[in-house]
């Protein structure tokens, strides 16, 4: 069955991905739709990064800060950057691609979530970024629509989603009113659903294609920390993903997290998460 190959990864610098072997990975994915976080670069950049792909970017108002796109091998039809209020710079965070997924219209997204900190202004940023995130998700998921919302969410669902989630539960990535919005993201359509916070809101109906698709697992794990041995012991976080609507992951043939053999073949501190949609 044809399908459309997206991966998304945070590259940690596009250019020092390059250098350290993203090129020779990605010529051999098969990966038709590229979404990247934490570019930081300009056009320029990652035009030369990305040498015969078709680019569409949004940097971030602070110079060699945040910065994502989406790099594809057919033109997007069209792209968007407006997200949020009016008075929130979500600049290098958020963008919006169109596609057809064979003869239907799909919507691709490349986000970055700040990684915040807790009780402090960095988190008070974040908490506005998710707020903005849900009323997104709620417009975009109409209508039967194809849409996937992929990137660094820079938050840990669930305990199966941080190996080590016992340690953390008072740290940003892993706050249980973090994981709350991810309860309602994720829970059934208009729906009341009780976050892991014990507040109450409606739920969105996104489905986590990551753990739909492996089901009650630990990880796959997407990034490791640099502290220690974390990556050759695999003491990850689950923080990459691909949210999308129903009927998209209706046609989801295959999810894979594309970890590197050996800690030295690493080209980012994340591993790409690559899903195959059908058409």
């Amino acid at each position: 069955m044809p399908h459309l190959r997206i991966a998304s990864v945070n590259v940690n610098g596009i250019r020092a991905a390059v250098r350290n072997g993203m090129s020779g990975w990605l010529d051999d994915a098969g990966v038709d739709v590229l979404t990247l976080q934490e570019v930081r670069a300009q056009d320029e950049h990652i035009e030369a990064a990305l040498p015969g792909w078709h680019i569409v970017h949004d940097e971030a108002t602070s110079k060699g800060r945040a910065g994502v796109a989406i790099a594809s091998r057919t033109p997007a039809l069209s792209h968007r950057t407006v997200f949020g209020a009016d008075d929130f710079d979500s600049k290098g965070r958020w963008i919006e691609g169109d596609f057809l997924l064979g003869d239907q219209p799909l919507t691709v997204v490349s986000a970055y979530v700040h990684s915040g900190e807790a009780d402090s202004p960095k988190q008070d940023e974040k908490w506005k970024f998710l707020d903005a995130f849900g009323v997104r998700l709620a417009e975009l998921n109409k209508n039967d629509a194809l849409a996937v919302v992929t990137g660094d969410l820079n938050v840990g669902h669930r305990e199966l989603d941080i190996k080590n989630w016992r340690g953390n539960r008072k740290k940003s990535g892993f706050l249980p009113r973090e994981r709350a919005y991810f309860d309602r993201f994720l829970g059934e359509a208009d729906a009341e659903i009780t976050g892991v916070d014990g507040t109450s809101g409606t739920g969105l109906g996104w489905v986590d294609v990551g753990r739909r698709f492996h089901g009650e697992i630990d990880g796959p794990y997407t990034w490791w920390s640099a502290r220690g041995q974390a990556f050759d012991n695999d003491t990850g976080w689950r923080i990459d993903y691909h949210l999308a609507t129903p009927p998209l992951m209706e046609r989801v043939q295959s999810y894979h997290v594309a970890r590197a053999a050996a800690y030295a073949e690493r080209w980012s501190d994340h591993a790409p998460v690559v899903v195959d949609y059908s058409y």
